[in-house]
């Protein structure tokens, strides 16, 4: 869950206005059906892209169970008299029943910013990572050595043909060296996120329980083990999935100036795998930005 005012993640702490919970419903529960809904489209007219219209009716305000109707469309749903009565108030009087109110039609859909509560629902398809290098690959360590060894002897060049063609405006050591110091350690941890994600650069979720740990996106704000703290029975909590920056490009929030936003969100969740098959049961969530340190370079006389 999260705040959808910007102002909220100025605020300290490890997730900020962010909150997760951990639901684990057996097979047949009162939510979801008990078999999954077929690969194959239904047959009739096809909905937009983008909006889920399978699974429990939603509250249109809070996105909880929704098991009560407005009275007039019978199609809007709500979790009770209060969200029901707020929505009515924002709007949903005006629109109450017309083909493009949301949650009104089967082929409706909210237009970007009408929606003043719920973030859009999007159907995520989940794929194995590939490895970086197959194990089938055919390529020649040998050759790559030799373009290494090519692509160094041109990069001397080209810095030789730089420091001879800047002559008197080339950088002091003190200058050059401190440099190196920023790319080293300010740059790095984010060069490797991207080369780790360059193979799907769209990807919003990345998931590997108890596994490999996650991604950063910066060398600051990292997480130390006495900072997660433990589940409430008492067992340690492991990393579960993180939630990356690229789904800020779906949830319709881009406003100047009030952008909500994050480098990434972090969930860890109890190794035991406690908690009542009928409950929600809070886990731990960490927000990391993106770096915003810089180096101040001596000036060079």
């Amino acid at each position: 869950f999260a705040c959808r005012g910007a102002a909220c993640y100025r605020l300290p702490g490890p997730g900020g206005p962010l909150c997760v919970f951990r639901s684990q419903l057996p097979r047949r529960n009162r939510f979801y059906p008990e078999e999954p809904p077929p690969e194959d489209p239904p047959p009739g007219p096809v909905a937009p892209p983008g909006r889920l219209r399978s699974g429990a009716r939603l509250c249109r305000v809070c996105g909880c169970l929704g098991p009560r109707a407005c009275g007039r469309c019978h199609r809007a749903a709500y979790c009770g008299t209060e969200h029901q009565a707020l929505d009515w108030r924002r709007g949903h009087r005006r629109t109450c029943g017309q083909a493009g109110d949301a949650d009104n039609s089967e082929n409706a859909t909210t237009a970007p910013g009408e929606d003043k509560f719920l973030f859009p629902e999007y159907e995520i398809l989940i794929e194995p990572e590939e490895p970086e290098f197959p194990a089938d690959s055919s390529a020649d360590p040998d050759d790559d050595k030799e373009a290494a060894g090519t692509s160094k002897e041109a990069e001397e060049q080209e810095e030789h043909r730089v420091s001879s063609s800047t002559g008197s405006q080339s950088l002091d050591e003190e200058t050059l060296e401190a440099m190196a110091k920023h790319e080293t350690e300010d740059d790095k941890i984010f060069r490797m996120f991207k080369e780790r994600i360059a193979a799907e650069p769209e990807q919003i979720i990345r998931y590997c329980r108890g596994g490999e740990g996650p991604i950063w996106v910066s060398r600051e704000n990292i997480p130390k083990e006495q900072d997660i703290p433990n589940c409430a029975c008492g067992a340690k909590r492991v990393f579960e999935f993180q939630i990356m920056p690229q789904i800020l490009n779906h949830l319709q929030v881009d406003s100047l100036g009030e952008s909500i936003d994050w480098g990434t969100l972090v969930v860890y969740t109890c190794a035991e795998n406690c908690g009542d098959e009928n409950e929600y049961v809070e886990e731990f969530i960490w927000k990391q930005d993106f770096s915003t340190s810089s180096i101040k370079f001596p000036s060079s006389s």
